[in-house]
């Protein structure tokens, strides 16, 4: 008994010369697809308002209504529906024409079985096939990742298997059916926790030299300034809170317009804005910042929701260490859409800026505020959603605008970054503190911290780490691997109100390792 090929899918083919590509049907019907034929365009709408068809073979030049005709009554219909169109007539207007209506695929005769049978194999099985094979080349991947995840010992050698963490993160958010989201989710759970352990057996050495890698304070001297000393303007934009997967989701949307050099830093410890973005702008580690500017830090201090008030005066000063002085710049930090699209009105009067600074808060407002609206919950369910989001409003928003708008500049490179990362947190511990200790979820600074050893890195002496202490009492917990902080007092309504929101202060290779773009206008 000859066993019956299963259903690829249906096809629907419409040429009034329909008769002579019988053996072009048998062949479709001998590897599985099931194929109505029809004689017309009037047929075609016919079959298509009765049946369900997977795809639509049309040819372009039949008797009565054409088959430009026909495409726009079957999209009428169905819009979702993919249309292969087929002709003799290979003119640019008419390709023009087809492709503006949302065709699939566009063929020209003569065609045979065998181009019409892979036509449709790519079209009806290419999620399919690239999902089994995304799946067949991380299942052999696994392996040998997990193995390197459990003997690096470099930071080198981290960095290197976050970024294909990463990687496989981006490839499947588009294959969602695979299965396999929960052992890649635990790869990188034991990839952070080791990594979490070197950061506390040897941040300190990084810091004073012993790797080659660039930290916060080190990212103008390293991606910015050789720019403007070889006298190319540049825009500097720090996406707050932008990971390294979430921007290898964006990257994909911006290389129609640039040529993208991929590159990455580390944020310091804590890696929050008022640490590691200052940083950034002002080229100085935490406990420089005091020394540098007391009455400014004092105004800070005061109160920590402004910590960040000075970025720009920070960038003037470094300018001037840099002999950057008389270098035109500006700094923007932009919050809500209608600052993005106030700036987009006054671009072209910062055209001759030759450094451009702008900071722009939306993924981190997304996170905060997941944590408090159940509707955006359901938006950002986890990871990929997350990243879904950010490229919706990369795409949609004043920030796709003002990347064109820049791309037509003449000698100009963007780098873009970030400040630090998110982690989604799960693991709540319990901290005594006094009432002057700071809010933040992932790290806090104070007189009187006491966390377990579990929790995370706790810095008794925090002149070490180059942070800035009020006095000796000072000391700093951060925490390490999905860990949240959470006071006794009201715990379980806090633990509720924080747990798998996305947090960032503390160690993980999430919040450290941070994607640096410098993109360039391609030439078209």
């Amino acid at each position: 008994m000859v066993q019956e090929t299963p259903e690829r899918g249906r096809i629907l083919w419409a040429d009034d010369e329909i008769d002579l590509l019988k053996p072009h049907i048998l062949f479709l019907e001998e590897q599985g697809y099931a194929v109505t034929p029809v004689h017309s365009g009037e047929d075609a709408l016919h079959e298509v308002k009765k049946g369900e068809f997977s795809l639509v073979l049309l040819d372009e030049m039949m008797d009565g209504m054409d088959g430009l005709h026909t495409l726009q009554e079957i999209k009428a219909l169905h819009p979702a529906l993919p249309v292969i169109m087929i002709t003799k007539n290979e003119e640019e207007w008419l390709m023009d024409e087809a492709i503006g209506a949302n065709i699939a695929g566009y063929l020209t005769k003569p065609v045979n079985p065998s181009q019409i049978f892979m036509v449709c194999k790519s079209m009806l099985e290419r999620t399919r096939i690239r999902s089994d094979k995304a799946a067949s080349r991380y299942l052999e991947a696994f392996q040998e990742l997990s193995q390197r995840v459990e003997s690096a010992s470099t930071l080198e050698q981290w960095i290197t298997i976050f970024k294909e963490l990463t990687s496989w993160d981006v490839e499947f958010d588009t294959h969602r059916d695979l299965g396999l989201d929960q052992l890649l989710a635990e790869q990188h759970q034991t990839a952070s926790q080791r990594f979490g352990q070197l950061v506390m057996a040897h941040y300190r050495d990084w810091l004073e030299g012993s790797t080659e890698f660039v930290f916060s304070h080190q990212v103008l001297d390293e991606f910015v300034t050789p720019h403007l000393q070889a006298g190319s303007r540049v825009v500097l934009v720090v996406v707050d809170c932008l990971r390294l997967d979430q921007w290898k989701a964006m990257r994909s949307l911006l290389e129609d317009r640039f040529t993208i050099e991929e590159q990455v830093h580390l944020s310091i410890l804590p890696t929050a804005t008022p640490f590691s973005r200052n940083a950034i702008f002002s080229g100085l580690l935490p406990d420089q910042l005091p020394k540098r500017y007391p009455e400014k830090w004092r105004e800070m201090a005061r109160d920590e929701s402004s910590m960040n008030k000075f970025e720009s005066t920070f960038l003037e000063d470094y300018l001037e260490r840099k002999k950057l002085k008389g270098i035109q710049n500006k700094y923007f930090k932009l919050i809500t859409a209608e600052e993005g699209q106030r700036l987009l009105a006054r671009l072209p009067e910062y055209s001759t800026a030759q450094l451009l600074a702008l900071v722009v808060n939306f993924v981190d407002l997304l996170a905060h505020h997941r944590a408090e609206s159940d509707v955006i919950k359901e938006i950002l369910p986890d990871e990929s959603g997350y990243r879904a989001t950010i490229c919706s409003w990369l795409e949609k928003s004043w920030m796709r605008e003002l990347l064109d708008i820049i791309a037509q500049w003449e000698d100009t490179i963007i780098v873009l970054t970030s400040d630090h990362g998110s982690i989604q947190v799960d693991r709540p511990i319990r901290i005594l503190a006094d009432r002057q200790t700071s809010s933040g979820v992932r790290y806090k600074y104070g007189r009187n911290l006491s966390s377990p050893e579990k929790g995370g890195l706790t810095i008794k002496h925090p002149a070490d780490y180059h942070l800035p202490a009020d006095d000796v009492t000072t000391n700093y917990v951060i925490a390490r691997d999905r860990n949240f902080f959470v006071y006794p007092t009201d715990y379980h309504r806090f633990v509720k109100r924080f747990e798998g929101s996305f947090q960032h202060g503390g160690i993980s290779l999430e919040e450290m390792v941070l994607p640096v773009a410098t993109l360039r206008p391609r030439n078209i």
